[in-house]
């Protein structure tokens, strides 16, 4: 690892300006942040630990929609009352993260901000077409996800919270890497006020929507419908674990799971 500044930020607008003086990064849970500096992949000459503001912190409903403050663990998604009673495939989503360490430590806004290719949240964001607030702005699901651990954040942006819009229908279901639980190929499905919504993440270089899905599930909410679907493997991931062909396979597999158990 190499030699680094911790700074200890009391308020969103201490971290803004932390960031913007150094040109480091934030530090939420630190799970991918810390990991990366441990294998020199990443060098921040400042880190801003943001663990102490409080304003980053709980689920409220505001509406019809949930709200959740980025530096939430996933833990406490998973065991809050409030999550499981408005949006209950969140507190399954955030339950399958990783493991028990992982989930007391990571945070909602710590994972998208980093954007893993295989992680979670990001698939949660889009499929339920979720406002990521920031302390300049509020940023629409469908702008936020560049690319490879690339998003629309400003260097100095901070989130405070990710708005969850309440779904008629929602369900997520993911083929986990046996060792890490990352997704091989995780498929997000949600009935939403403007329609059918499928994201998939673990597949391609980011989270990214399937309107195939989109379209054949917009016609037939059904898990027939979804597994009729094919997909187009050009683009996708090949590693160890799977080829691209087999990706494009599992991906309607795993959304007719999805439909299946949305109900």
């Amino acid at each position: 690892m190499y030699e680094f500044e911790l700074t200890h930020a009391k308020t969103v607008a201490e971290a803004a300006a932390a960031l913007a003086k150094s040109g480091g990064r934030p530090l939420a849970g630190g799970q991918s942040l810390v990991q990366a500096m441990r294998l020199r992949l990443a060098q921040p000459g400042t880190l801003v630990d943001l663990s102490g503001i409080a304003e980053l912190k709980g689920i409220k409903k505001e509406g019809e929609a949930l709200v959740i403050g980025a530096m939430t663990r996933h833990a406490q998604v998973a065991e809050s009352a409030a999550v499981k009673s408005a949006i209950p495939v969140l507190a399954a989503l955030a339950h399958g993260i990783g493991d028990r360490q992982v989930r007391n430590m990571g945070t909602l806004g710590g994972s998208i901000a980093n954007n893993d290719p295989a992680a979670d949240w990001p698939s949660a964001v889009l499929g339920l077409n979720a406002t990521v607030v920031t302390n300049k702005r509020k940023i629409a699901a469908d702008d936020f996800f560049k690319g490879m651990y690339e998003t629309a954040l400003a260097a100095d942006e901070v989130i405070i919270a990710v708005s969850f819009p309440i779904p008629k229908k929602a369900a997520y279901v993911k083929f986990p890497n046996p060792a890490s639980r990352f997704a091989l190929v995780g498929v997000f499905v949600a009935q939403t006020a403007s329609g059918v919504r499928v994201a998939v993440t673990g597949a391609a270089p980011s989270a990214f929507r399937s309107k195939p899905l989109e379209d054949a599930l917009g016609k037939s909410f059904t898990a027939d419908a979804a597994k009729a679907v094919k997909i187009d493997s050009k683009g996708l991931n090949a590693d160890l674990h799977g080829s691209p062909d087999y990706r494009a396979h599992l991906i309607p597999v795993l959304a007719s799971r999805a439909v299946a158990a949305a109900g």
